[in-house]
């Protein structure tokens, strides 16, 4: 799929045409849903020029995703904008609201922003449109926050690196905070063609002076992160919620979350981008808002270096505050729907003294208060995440607390015994956080080679004697157990 504003070689009349009507170019959102039709009223409220084009998935209400009781506190002046960004163009038109055929005659960049239910029918038919229509300058964009399944083999991928020309556009935006008249945000658009990412944020910074847009070139890792980050927020829902009295805790396991989502998306560039090339042929990452061009993480192998990771990406900071705001419980409104999933775990282990037997007796409890099963994305993410983890050659110290999280869900009932422990318990959990995230099971020096450190005699200590072993450890331990029971399910 080519999906760029520019193709070939570019005339300057052509660039600087296109740069300076930006102030009027249209942004299309199909499929609508909480997230969009929020971001909506923010620019209905701030902004004089509508430059949002709303198109419901045939059979959905505009603003079907509210409840009532937000519904009725939201200001009529504003409903009538929104309305009127959903109303046909066409005034001939008998649709009662936009098309997806409508917002890519009408728009420059067309967000799909259908969850993982929908995303692959409409980016398929949205390139199809876009062929049949000769519109092919127009800029498809995602925001689907979960891995897809491929329906040919019913394997997990990131849609991103299905399609990578397709743009990539997030941010931390809590929806009622987006309806707020004093709050600002910032976003990230990412695009692996730098002067397309460039051109993309002059036209989203013009949807309301409250709503900031940097541009990005990563929108496969920040995919990922985006599908990561949920499952994340689950566990981060959960310690806020259950160790809710011991705050001090809560800084360090947000702190390991955060890191092994960018410790995960580090590999998986190093993996993929030997791959599929980044373009900087007109702008430079620096001038997008890179601090550098690079930040590459090397391991040292008998005085060898090899490439562990890259983490140029970790320099959007829209990307790390979406990270970081949706582990985090707000301090007015309602968390992200994951957070309150993690929460839902927390009532249901308080309650019944253990983990869950299994995924459905979990989203059952989830239904019970109101959190639909198609809302969590972090869920839809979790249930693939093995094949995630062996696709992408990922090791157990960098995804420690994902692993603890799906163990929790899927271990057999004597291993959920230990699993139980170690998440109720601050020490034993503040100590799987901390040894986890080693390289190897455990770090503990054998007796004998101690007692050389201690004579200062260090000389006759050889690598051998410096060893990981598990047996030295107390069978107290249970986070050691836990941290056992996941070796088994996920071997590096």
């Amino acid at each position: 799929m080519e999906n760029k504003f520019f193709y070939g070689t570019i005339d300057k009349f052509s660039f600087d045409s296109f740069l300076q009507n930006t102030n009027k170019s249209k942004v299309g959102f199909y499929s609508v849903g909480l997230y969009p039709a929020s971001l909506a009223y923010n620019c209905a409220m701030h902004s004089k020029e509508l430059n949002i084009l709303l198109a419901p998935r045939p059979g959905r209400e505009l603003f079907g995703a509210f409840s009532e009781d937000v519904l009725s506190n939201m200001e009529p002046k504003i409903i009538e904008k929104i309305v009127k960004m959903a109303s046909p163009v066409d005034q001939g038109s008998q649709d009662k609201y936009n098309t997806l055929e409508s917002l890519i005659l009408n728009c420059d960049i067309v967000i799909l922003a259908s969850n993982s239910n929908h995303i692959q029918d409409d980016i398929e038919l949205a390139i199809k449109l876009k062929e049949d229509l000769g519109r092919e300058n127009i800029v498809l964009t995602c925001l689907v926050g979960s891995f897809c399944i491929d329906k040919s083999n019913a394997k997990p991928f990131i849609l991103c690196e299905k399609y990578p020309d397709l743009a990539f556009f997030t941010g931390f935006h809590r929806h009622g905070a987006l309806r707020n008249r004093k709050d600002s945000f910032s976003a990230n658009f990412c695009h692996p063609d730098s002067l397309t990412s460039f051109l993309g944020t002059q036209i989203l910074n013009n949807l309301s002076p409250k709503i900031r847009v940097s541009a990005g070139v990563h929108n496969i890792e920040c995919q990922y992160i985006k599908a990561i980050k949920n499952i994340s927020s689950i566990f981060a829902g959960f310690v806020n919620k259950y160790h809710s009295d011991k705050p001090g805790m809560l800084p360090t396991i947000n702190t390991v979350l955060l890191s092994q989502c960018f410790d995960q998306a580090a590999s998986i560039s190093t993996f993929i981008r030997s791959k599929i090339n980044l373009s900087d042929q007109f702008i430079s990452l620096k001038e997008l808002g890179y601090g550098v061009d690079s930040i590459k993480a090397l391991t040292i192998n008998k005085d060898k270096s090899q490439e562990k990771g890259d983490f140029t990406f970790s320099q959007l900071n829209a990307v790390t505050a979406d990270v970081l705001g949706s582990m985090s419980l707000p301090v007015e409104g309602k968390p992200t729907r994951n957070f309150q999933a993690g929460q839902v775990l927390s009532e249901m282990i308080l309650k019944l003294k253990r983990c869950p037997n299994d995924i459905d007796e979990f989203i059952n409890w989830c239904e019970r208060s109101y959190l639909s099963k198609g809302d969590l994305e972090g869920l839809k993410s979790l249930k693939f995440w093995p094949y995630i983890y062996d696709k992408y050659f990922l090791v157990n110290h960098n995804c420690s607390m994902i692993n603890l999280i799906y163990i929790c869900f899927y271990a057999n009932h004597e291993e959920k015994k230990y699993i139980y422990e170690v998440l109720i318990d601050e020490e034993e959990i503040i100590n799987y956080c901390q040894e986890s995230v080693k390289p190897y099971i455990n770090n503990e020096i054998c007796k004998n080679s101690f007692e050389d450190f201690k004579n200062n005699d260090v000389n006759i200590l050889t690598k051998n004697d410096i060893k990981i072993s598990l047996k030295n450890k107390s069978n107290e331990e249970k986070y050691f157990k836990v941290m056992k029971i996941v070796d088994k399910y996920f071997k590096n």
